[in-house]
């Protein structure tokens, strides 16, 4: 089972992100359970100097790469293109094998959105047996998984940087 305490996620790496454009996509499914993700999210963000916050919303789980690439064209060539896409969902167990189509498809998606954006989209997504596993993860026993997509998206950031700058200083 995944446990925060096996992760360095949490600890204060000195991250710079003031000039940093995040995008949130989000679901409108379990919309209470999504809502909380965000509040965390948005919270580590705030906490980490990061001021351009953008959120938009999607029917469902299915359509959040869609959401991620139609924001990544209309905005790509402006000054406030995004430095990370953050997913943010849940998808709940049900009767019929559609939870796992629909796992698997935003799965892929946001895969293919990582081999091909310059930019990182973050896998915010819960995908729960019930409510009570979702509950453990949006500040329960497994921590908040908003506030952990958020200082990915963060990590990924200084990655970007981290590497741009490497890179400069080899051609140099």
């Amino acid at each position: 089972m995944a446990d925060i305490n096996n992760s360095t996620l949490l600890e204060n790496t000195g991250i710079l992100a003031e000039d940093a454009c995040v995008v949130i996509v989000r679901t409108e499914w379990n919309a209470a359970v999504v809502g909380e993700l965000e509040k965390g999210c948005l919270e580590a963000l705030r906490q980490n100097g990061v001021s351009r916050v953008s959120s938009i919303t999607v029917p469902g789980a299915f359509e959040i790469p869609f959401g991620v690439r139609m924001y990544w064209e209309a905005s790509k060539y402006s000054d406030n293109r995004p430095l990370a896409f953050i997913a943010l969902g849940c998808v709940i167990r049900g009767d019929t094998p559609h939870f796992d189509y629909v796992c698997k498809g935003v799965t892929d998606g946001i895969i293919l959105l990582n081999q091909s954006l310059p930019v990182p989209t973050i896998f915010g997504i819960l995908t729960v047996d019930n409510q009570e596993q979702a509950d453990e993860r949006i500040g329960g026993k497994h921590g908040h998984k908003g506030t952990e997509a958020a200082l990915t998206a963060l990590k990924m950031i200084q990655l970007q940087q981290q590497v741009k700058e490497t890179s400069l200083k080899i051609r140099v």
